[in-house]
């Protein structure tokens, strides 16, 4: 059986105590990041998430924001038991530490994505769905999916028409590319700092949920249709977990709609899904 050693990304970027909370945004930003392991002296202590920059809008210091109790694997332990732990707490990365406790790498839920490629894991896609799937109608205003994610912590939605057919996909990232947003404010209040070549907008979407949970971005009066991803790639119930992995990986996606055979909406399948089947 092979171990997280085998798997992880070794050496991560990490966020060092003491710190604050620019500079941990900033790495994220410049990195296209949504969490990294927090150390003190190379020591893992915790992690640290743009959730937790959320929660705690008026913290500067990261020692009074990052989540000391959050959970972690050993580099030696075999990778069915880090999946384990991603299951049961509802997580998308790990940190792994070594026997002195020092954050030696991260393993993700996508690297899962490789491991359930490579052992050709056959269980039926149908089979498999854990988390709920929220469909939204195409002719639904967008600043009420803006709500709704804020609402259901679910951040891409399959979209549907009247005949409950699957028409697109809609997330976070699309109703971003819609904002109006001043780039100088954007800038000046990260502390990203004027030299656009250190970091990027693509690595800006990972944090501007901290914009939408503080009302600082304005969206268009446009239904779901007009900024919907038509046509998205989907699979059918009995497609295998290994084929939804290799798409999810090729592609850079967290989910997938699966779709009956005259492409009726029958759910959504996440990245943890998958990771289910490697227990």
């Amino acid at each position: 059986m092979e171990k997280v050693k085998e798997l992880m990304t070794p050496e991560p970027i990490v966020a060092e105590l003491p710190g604050n909370r620019r500079d941990s945004i900033n790495l994220m930003v410049k990195n296209k990041l949504t969490g990294m392991p927090v150390v003190k002296d190379g020591i893992l202590k915790g992690f640290i998430s743009r959730h937790d920059f959320f929660k705690n809008p008026d913290e500067e210091q990261i020692a009074m924001i990052y989540r000391k109790d959050f959970p972690s694997v050993e580099d030696e332990e075999l990778i069915k038991n880090a999946a384990k732990i991603m299951v049961e707490n509802e997580i998308n990365y790990l940190p792994v530490r070594d026997k002195k406790n020092k954050c030696v790498g991260i393993i993700t839920s996508f690297d899962m994505l490789k491991y359930i490629e490579k052992l050709k894991i056959s269980t039926p896609v149908g089979d498999i769905v854990r988390s709920p799937c929220v469909p939204i109608y195409e002719e639904t205003p967008i600043k009420v999916v803006l709500q709704t994610m804020k609402l259901t912590q679910l951040y891409a939605f399959p979209v549907v028409d009247r005949d409950t057919s699957l028409t697109g996909i809609i997330s976070d990232r699309d109703l971003f590319n819609l904002t109006s947003i001043n780039s100088g404010i954007v800038v000046s209040e990260l502390g990203l700092g004027d030299d656009e070549d250190s970091w990027s907008w693509e690595g800006l979407k990972n944090i501007m949920k901290l914009y939408y949970e503080e009302s600082k971005i304005e969206l268009p009066d446009l239904m779901v249709k007009d900024a919907m991803v038509k046509d998205p790639l989907s699979v059918y119930e009995k497609t295998e977990t290994y084929e939804a992995a290799r798409l999810m990986r090729l592609n850079d996606f967290a989910q997938l709609p699966v779709v009956d055979q005259v492409d009726k909406l029958k759910t959504m399948v996440y990245e943890l899904d998958l990771v289910y089947t490697v227990l």
